[in-house]
């Protein structure tokens, strides 16, 4: 336990909090007693993983719990191909901690620095339309309730309580282990290229449905869009991995030393964002290559940026899209940053922006030092009209009355929360925006 003084800032540096008090729990019983303290205090509790939401959803101004030092495999079921991790895990690690089990996730996000805790309970996900986002690998999870009592969900064990607990959004209490159901260790074969950006738009749904996974990257004020297509393969497939000069030259030198330099000078030059937006078009993509999934899936991300990502009924993804270039299209608009757009299945999970339908995603991003407000709020608009939900870990609006309408099971699943948090012992100013006090 430590004295508060040190203010925590999330990643983007959106949010700021100074708590009350800061533990670091290591085990289950540490964040019980932790919960029971809090309560006796009436303070409210917040656990924190690696700060890479964007929102408030992990701000702690009462007691913070760093769960850095809950992380690692407790258990390993290699037949079922189900593992237990502790839930301040980084995705990161799980290469390295899967590996002696020959198992992988069947998917993941293209930024690997979050917590298995934090990535699921916000709905982070990847793409692929035969997947779902990260928190459908959960097939148990054990969880310190309003009340400090430790709650085991699983398909045995209250599992009526599985389609919440998944995508929770840290409201229903303190998760300390998730078990995930995981896939033999796989290799993907991955193609990216630089196409226009009209023909992606038009084949979205034919190249969406035929690829095991396909994104794309749209570079505003140009006409060329990034397609990433990856194919899977098994894991004795043969490997042609990026050779570390041009993974360096690739994903360090080009997308983060350049693109840094590049944003810096569109912050005092807005006038220069087209020309440079054409560079890095001509100097991106166009390799291929293959290798184990997480070396494909994932990316190192060092500029910071803001971001904003809405899920859309799958049909509604080209005519968005299009409607955000006109916006950018007005005169005096300059974005440097690309609009990422993917894909995902269907699934069951109340708050999962994917639920009930396969799903589109469009994220739009900010240099962290230029002011994101206008630009987000307009494309908020946008993709509000096409039924868009917003990612729970990413800058949106929205509030609890809002949001009912986008999720069938809104209330339910605020019924479960009436019961495990009763008294609002996980409550932030966020969740009381999102769900209401």
């Amino acid at each position: 336990m430590t004295a508060s003084g040190a203010v925590w800032r999330n990643w983007a540096r959106t949010e700021a909090v100074r708590p009350f008090r800061v533990e670091r729990p290591a085990t289950a019983g540490a964040v019980q007693r932790a919960v029971v303290a809090a309560a006796a205090s009436g303070l409210t509790v917040k656990a924190v993983g690696a700060g890479h939401s964007f929102t408030g959803i992990a701000v702690a101004p009462g007691v913070q719990l760093d769960l850095a030092d809950l992380r690692g495999v407790l258990d390993a079921d290699v037949a079922a191909g189900r593992v237990r991790l502790a839930a301040g895990t980084r995705l990161h690690e799980l290469p390295r901690l899967l590996a002696p089990f020959g198992l992988a996730m069947p998917n993941m996000g293209d930024i690997d620095r979050q917590t298995i805790a934090g990535a699921t309970s916000t709905g982070t996900h990847g793409t692929g339309l035969r997947f779902g986002g990260l928190a459908t690998q959960i097939v148990a999870a054990t969880l310190v309730t309003g009340s400090g009592e430790l709650l085991s969900v699983s398909e045995s064990e209250r599992p009526e309580l599985l389609p919440a607990v998944r995508v929770g959004l840290g409201a229903l209490g303190v998760l300390v282990d998730v078990t995930l159901q995981l896939v033999p260790r796989f290799v993907l074969h991955a193609v990216e290229r630089p196409e226009p950006i009209d023909a992606v738009l038009d084949e979205w749904d034919d190249r969406v449905r035929a690829a095991d996974h396909f994104e794309f990257y749209w570079f505003p004020h140009t006409d060329a869009a990034l397609t990433k297509t990856n194919t899977r393969l098994p894991a004795d497939a043969p490997r042609r991995p990026l050779g570390p000069i041009s993974r360096w030259i690739d994903d360090e030198l080009l997308a983060n030393g350049a693109f840094r330099l590049i944003c810096g000078v569109g912050k005092v030059a807005p006038s220069t964002t087209p020309f440079f937006a054409r560079q890095v078009d001509r100097f991106t993509g166009n390799r291929e290559f293959t290798d184990f999934s997480p070396s494909v899936f994932t990316t190192n991300r060092a500029v910071r940026f803001r971001e904003m990502e809405y899920a859309l009924p799958l049909d509604a993804v080209p005519d968005a899209v299009r409607a955000v270039r006109a916006l950018i299209a007005r005169p005096g608009w300059r974005v440097s940053f690309p609009i990422e757009v993917r894909a995902a299945a269907s699934d069951e999970n109340w708050l999962s922006t994917a639920y009930g339908r396969d799903t589109g995603y469009v994220a739009v991003h900010r240099y962290f030092r230029e002011d994101h407000g206008e630009y987000f709020g307009a494309v908020e608009e946008i993709m509000r009209a096409y039924g868009g939900r917003p990612h729970w870990g990413k800058l949106h609006t929205q509030t609890a009355e809002t949001l009912r309408d986008a999720y069938p099971r809104f209330d339910d699943f605020l019924r479960v929360r009436d019961e495990l948090d009763p008294e609002r012992r996980f409550a932030n100013p966020y969740l009381e925006r999102v769900l209401g006090a």
